[in-house]
């Protein structure tokens, strides 16, 4: 079944269970059942079989499921069977720390350039990428067949990057400045704000 027939909310529980999976195969594990993803997971068992279900058999009868076989039905389905090349616009602590964090490359990402527009930072490298002009964001997506990026600027910036972005060609956007940005519907955006979810368990704690 095509991914534009199920709802977003099984797509996004699907690289939950693609992490509690490698985490299983590391530990030595080669089957596995809903029941144990369950206690793993948080999430009840027949959930887990409901989501899987938009695509597919992928258990057996007395064994469940192979571990490394529904990781690779998994990466077949959220398209992580080859490599997404990343760009990061923002080299301030932000887009620094995501530059340098080391666990992209082994999920199917490479952060491949960053972006700024502070003439301090350019030609400099955050981690293992040189830190580019912004301006020259439009032609480097285009000669290098970027379609993801993550913007960190400051949120009244944001806006006037993601049109930049969408405009070279960008549709996807990992947002990690504090506001929403306006895109056209063939944008997906993923937002990334520690706050909101302290605020939402600060509830919790009264």
């Amino acid at each position: 079944m095509s991914a534009k027939h199920v709802p977003d909310i099984v797509v996004a529980r699907l690289p939950l269970y693609l992490r509690a999976l490698s985490a299983m195969q590391n530990g030595g594990k080669v089957f596995t059942s809903s029941q144990e993803m369950a206690q793993w997971l948080g999430i009840s068992s027949a959930q887990i079989r409901k989501d899987l279900s938009h695509f597919g058999e992928f258990g057996k009868q007395g064994t469940g499921y192979s571990v490394a076989g529904l990781q690779e039905k998994l990466r077949q389905i959220l398209n992580l069977k080859h490599e997404w090349p990343i760009i990061i616009i923002g080299a301030g602590n932000i887009g620094s720390a995501v530059a340098n964090y080391p666990g992209f490359a082994h999920r199917g990402f490479r952060v491949c350039a960053v972006f700024d527009n502070d003439p301090k930072k350019i030609g400099r490298s955050v981690g293992a990428c040189k830190v580019y002009d912004v301006r020259q964001l439009p032609e480097f997506v285009r000669e290098h067949n970027i379609r993801m990026a993550m913007i960190a600027v400051p949120a009244e910036s944001a806006q006037e990057v993601a049109d930049l972005a969408i405009a070279s060609g960008i549709v996807a956007i990992l947002n990690y400045a504090p506001v929403n940005l306006s895109v056209p519907a063939h944008v997906r955006v993923e937002n990334i704000d520690p706050v909101l979810h302290l605020q939402h368990m600060t509830y919790y704690l009264a």
